[in-house]
């Protein structure tokens, strides 16, 4: 109730820099989230301003997601950032089959994008970033993203790193340049369901791998290497979709020492290892022959669409660059301005530690909701693997948590033989709010509860 904006010399109109005040000190920590603010009328009378400027102000701080008003209380510092519902189908109210990093007010995203397109604006003008450019970016884009990049992969160098479109296109690159139609390529039992989609195009073989919850058993991958005669293998290590596991620095030396004996080539996902630097990228220890590919998708927002792709040399680099021509001509140059200027101003940084103490936050909700159920998680993680009681089918369980208006993904899109685990995956990212995810996940420990006759009861 005591807050009183800092309103100085904004440009703009009045009301604007109220609303631009209030996100700056949310931003900033001055403002917590839940916080009551004062009465219209009250900050009126505190900036000597009429009473409709403060109304516009507030009306447009509710419209940024910034506030939230509550009948006969007042008006509030939202919990998080407003996320518009994603367009699902009819009665579903919740989705949580989608792994998206959450949007935590004191990440402040939409004042960074305004304040950093406004950057680019007055530093270069947008028309700059409309024409063509370089596949895989410029060689000063290429070492601003080198030098954020090597405090986890100390192999990072500008000749040899690469800006995509997102990973995707990435993995679809490095499958189209180095593989053939037929070849193995060997992953984890359960794996990412963008890569299957990208083999599956290339006509390329997977072959799981077996694990234990350490994660790929280096014996188990060397001898599916040698009788599958695979040519390169697909690894998550940290924080692993969907499973959670992370490789200790241990299984990630043995893995390391399994692909160099058997001459295979290491393509490393890693979508979310910002969210946890402890552990170096495998492909650190056998730079040779790995293509570590870092995005910032689950670490900041997937519309950036923006990737590194670390190669093992020059040559490969060039390889990749063609490649990139073929497939997606380049990335967008705005969004990679946008994202180099937050690397180097420490924006980015900031954003991924507000958006991992959201994460570890909503965590700590979900280990509440499924005490004494069998389940994995990381702190820092976007989304739990959940194994279910062997009195429900995976499909009649999904089945009986849409009809309560919730999505989640059982463990069919992940696996890559016919006997995936008994298990689902579940999104905590995509709810508006923690007290959103909350009741999501109510519901779910009930449907966990809940014998299997009655969910079939219409």
């Amino acid at each position: 109730m005591d807050w009183h904006p800092t309103l100085g010399d904004r440009p703009g109109a009045v009301y604007e820099s109220i609303v631009e005040a209030l996100a700056a000190d949310v931003a900033s920590g001055r403002l917590r989230r839940g916080e009551r603010l004062p009465t219209h009328r009250a900050l009126a009378s505190a900036l000597g301003v009429d009473l409709t400027t403060v109304t516009r102000a507030y009306n447009e701080a509710r419209r940024r997601g910034l506030t939230e008003a509550r009948v006969g209380q007042g008006t509030f510092v939202a919990e998080s950032a407003a996320r518009a519902p994603r367009a699902a189908a009819a009665g579903l109210s919740i989705d949580l089959s989608m792994n998206l990093p959450p949007e935590p007010l004191e990440a402040d995203l939409d004042g960074r994008l305004l304040r950093g397109l406004e950057g680019l604006r007055r530093d270069y003008g947008l028309t700059d970033f409309l024409s063509y450019q370089q596949p895989g970016g410029s060689e000063t884009d290429r070492g601003i993203a080198a030098g954020w990049l090597r405090r986890r992969v100390r192999t990072a160098a500008a000749e040899r790193l690469l800006i995509f479109p997102g990973t995707q296109p990435a993995l679809v690159c490095l499958l189209l340049a180095l593989t053939r139609p037929g070849d193995t390529v060997l992953t984890d039992r359960l794996t990412y369901p963008g890569f299957k989609s990208a083999a599956g195009a290339a006509g390329v073989k997977l072959v799981g791998v077996a694990a234990d919850r350490g994660g790929m058993i280096p014996a188990a991958l060397e001898e599916a290497a040698r009788r599958h005669k695979a040519r390169a293998v697909y690894l998550v290590p940290t924080i692993h979709n969907p499973t959670t596991v992370t490789l200790s620095a241990e299984r990630r030396e043995q893995l390391a020492a399994a692909i160099a004996r058997r001459g295979l080539m290491l393509f490393e996902d890693d979508p979310y290892g910002a969210l946890d630097p402890k552990q170096a990228p495998i492909a650190t220890l056998i730079p040779e022959r790995a293509w570590h590919v870092a995005t910032l998708s689950k670490c900041i927002a997937p519309g950036l669409r923006v990737s590194f792709m670390v190669t093992p040399g020059r040559a490969e680099a060039a390889v990749m660059a063609n490649a990139l021509r073929t497939v997606a001509q380049m990335p967008a140059p705005l969004m990679v301005a946008l994202v180099l200027r937050w690397l180097g101003d420490g924006s980015a940084d900031e954003i991924i530690a507000a958006i991992a103490n959201e994460a570890a936050a909503r965590q700590k909700l979900a280990a509440k909701a499924l005490a004494g159920h069998d389940y994995a998680a990381h702190p820092r993680g976007h989304h739990v693997w959940l194994r279910l009681p062997p009195a429900w089918t995976r499909l009649e369980f999904a089945a009986h948590v849409q009809r309560q208006g919730l999505a989640v993904v059982t463990s069919d899109s992940f696996s890559v033989d016919d006997a995936p685990e008994h298990a689902i995956r579940i999104a905590l990212g995509a709810a508006r709010s923690r007290a959103e995810l909350a009741g999501a996940l109510d519901v779910l420990s009930v449907a966990l509860k809940s014998p299997v006759g009655a969910s079939r009861i219409v």
